[in-house]
């Protein structure tokens, strides 16, 4: 596999001049240190304790690190797997049974044969850890992992003891915009605004993900492309470059980025009123300041039961990568605050 890898960036067509998009110097450097100087496998993926259970007919790898303590499952979005929290893994393993699956079509998982949505993978999250033994557990994520770990709370209650989120989703289209307050019509209008200027892969994969999959499946130096640049204009500027290629790794060695794609079409899909449900497990968020699109604390009020709410002033939308004793941290201290 990995000398594959090397010689298709080797071989890579760079395109010429500047635009928007991908800072191609960087990702030209990026790919020669990949196909020259990068380790794979990463030591750190390899330690931890890595497995597969079979749920509703499909393989789920997961990372299982038991401690004989509370669970914790940590569900993570795109464009990622359970890299997200590898580095968080051995910070929070004494003090919780920590799980952390990839979603179908994500990482080592199984592809499913139809793209399931965020609800879908939160009842097949619940199967997990029954699966795992656990009838109770606490979930916290991030990115679309933060919608599993909502549906999670919202349609299995009764396990969910806690919900931690590192955003909050975003207000339904059918919204009347009337009753919002003056902090989230203009929240909703900073949304419209970078939607329209950053958005484009996001209809892109609602909508075509074949036809982006097809290059970005065969030129390793596509798929750096499409995933470096949100790596980098979503991060705070302190991920490296051995973990930026770890994530595309997994995901080159795995020929997973098409089937992750498709999961936005199935989140499209999701009816309006699904999203318009009120969260009413105990809710905390850590709204890191380099991430985008940080809600105001009206929206999350209005939206869940709100026990917990912090702003830490570095680490972005991949905060457990890029800032990981703090993420840690956040968990500890929201999770020590309900119990868990």
């Amino acid at each position: 596999m990995f000398e594959d890898l090397r010689a298709r960036l080797r071989a890579t067509r760079w395109p010429e001049g500047d635009g928007p998009g991908v800072d191609v110097g960087l990702l030209r450097e990026l790919c020669d240190y990949w196909a020259d100087g990068f380790v794979w496998p990463v030591p750190a993926l390899e330690e931890l304790p890595r497995t597969r259970v079979e749920v509703g007919g499909l393989g789920i790898h997961l990372v299982h690190a038991r401690s004989g303590r509370f669970p914790l499952l940590l569900a993570h979005g795109w464009p990622d797997s359970f890299w997200r929290y590898a580095k968080v893994v051995p910070l929070l393993a004494e003090e919780f049974d920590v799980v952390v699956p990839d979603m179908p079509g994500f990482g080592y998982s199984d592809i499913p044969a139809t793209p399931l949505s965020s609800v879908d993978v939160a009842a097949l999250w619940a199967e997990l850890m029954t699966t795992l033994g656990y009838e109770r557990f606490a979930v916290a994520g991030g990115d679309v992992g933060s919608a599993v770990a909502r549906f999670l709370a919202l349609d299995f209650p009764d396990r969910v003891v806690a919900v931690h989120r590192m955003d909050a989703g975003l207000s339904p289209a059918t919204a009347d915009p009337a009753p919002l307050t003056e902090a989230e019509q203009a929240w909703q209008r900073e949304v419209a605004a970078w939607s329209a200027v950053e958005g484009g892969y996001g209809l892109m994969h609602r909508t075509k993900p074949q036809t982006a999959a097809v290059g970005l499946t065969d030129s390793p130096a596509g798929l750096a492309a499409w995933i470096v640049e949100k790596l980098v204009s979503w991060g705070d500027g302190a991920m490296s470059r051995d973990d930026m290629l770890a994530d595309l790794t997994i995901y080159w060695e795995t020929g997973t980025i098409g089937s992750s794609m498709r999961m936005y079409a199935a989140n499209g899909a999701i009816p309006p009123a699904q999203l318009a449900r009120r969260v009413e497990v105990p809710s905390g968020f850590s709204l890191f300041g380099g991430d985008v699109l940080p809600p105001p604390r009206s929206w999350l009020e209005r939206t869940t039961n709100l026990v917990r709410l912090t702003h830490p002033p570095r680490g972005g939308h991949f905060a457990p990568v890029e800032q990981p004793e703090r993420y840690a941290q956040e968990l500890r201290e929201f999770f020590g605050s309900i119990g868990a």
